[in-house]
């Protein structure tokens, strides 16, 4: 039981690992900025869950590493959602939430998370979630 624990763990902070290393390779930041990688992703993660309702919510979750999906639900209210964003109130909570500046700006930001997520979870899901976002937002999702 104790090694199929570690095997669970670990598998997770590899998947984890691959995901942040996914947004530093989009900037060409090195793993030295991870804090930066895990900032953008635990902004982007937030934000999303708390736009959508929480059946969808949860079924996204479901696809996400057992490590990002507590990142996912750290300090979630499931009774407050979905909050009501359009693309500019997305935009500018992430801008409140991120302090780093960074080239391409805020949206570059959620464009990098959103695109290394959709390659941890399967298309049809980031579908699902694109589908909850308003108009003018989904545009922004690879």
């Amino acid at each position: 039981m104790a090694e199929q624990l570690e095997s669970a763990v670990e598998s997770s902070i590899q998947k984890t690992n691959l995901i942040l290393k996914d947004i530093e390779a989009a900037y060409g930041w090195p793993k030295s900025q991870r804090n930066q990688s895990y900032c953008a992703l635990r902004t982007v993660l937030h934000l999303l869950r708390d736009r959508m309702p929480v059946q969808e919510s949860v079924e996204f979750a479901a696809q996400l590493p057992v490590l990002v999906r507590g990142i996912y639900f750290d300090g979630w209210q499931p009774m407050d959602v979905p909050v009501k964003l359009n693309r500019d109130d997305f935009l500018f909570e992430v801008r409140q939430r991120f302090p780093y500046d960074v080239e391409g700006g805020t949206e570059r930001v959620v464009q990098v998370v959103l695109d290394a997520l959709s390659r941890h979870v399967t298309p049809g899901q980031m579908n699902d979630v694109k589908d909850n976002m308003p108009r003018d937002l989904a545009k922004i999702f690879p």
